[in-house]
């Protein structure tokens, strides 16, 4: 579980840019739920498949009344790329400075082929409508976590 954000907390602020060129804040989803994953790198292949699955599920978030951001600390024009090479439908952040990854316990220690390292721990954090965590994923396995996040939405919040 990320640095001591457990489920019931209030979510941490955050404002940052989009690749659609305006600041997405957390206060922009009150009243919504909101999706927010932190993954560590634009057209990788495990985070390549974690945003088209989310994409491809973006209808399913919405009918639970939920929307979906991606956040890493890859620059503007970097998400720009990887949102058009794929066709992603949702929001991709830039976290460069990791102040954010760092609130939300998605930045540390982890191990990565065998070896101890500093990097993005990839993190999913399902936020109510009261700004609070319903669900928190970490750290996450990619395959079959865009379903499992839904799953989670539909029991909890559903």
């Amino acid at each position: 579980m990320a640095k001591g954000l457990k489920e019931g907390d209030l979510a941490p602020p955050f404002a940052l840019e989009s690749d659609g060129g305006e600041t997405v804040s957390l206060k922009d989803f009150k009243g919504k739920t909101l999706v927010l994953y932190f993954y560590p790198k634009d057209n990788t292949p495990g985070c390549t498949r974690e945003a088209q699955a989310f994409s491809a599920a973006t209808k399913k978030f919405a009918k639970l009344g939920a929307s979906v951001v991606g956040v890493s600390k890859d620059s503007i024009k970097s998400h720009c790329s990887f949102r058009d090479k794929y066709s992603l439908d949702f929001p991709l952040l830039s976290d460069p400075d990791l102040s954010v990854h760092k609130a939300y316990g998605a930045y540390g220690e982890k191990v990565m082929y065998g070896k101890k390292v500093l990097g993005t721990i990839r993190s999913t954090f399902v936020i109510d409508k009261k700004g609070k965590l319903a669900k928190v994923f970490s750290p996450v396995k990619v395959d079959g976590h865009a379903e499992a996040v839904l799953e989670a939405i539909a029991e909890t919040l559903g």
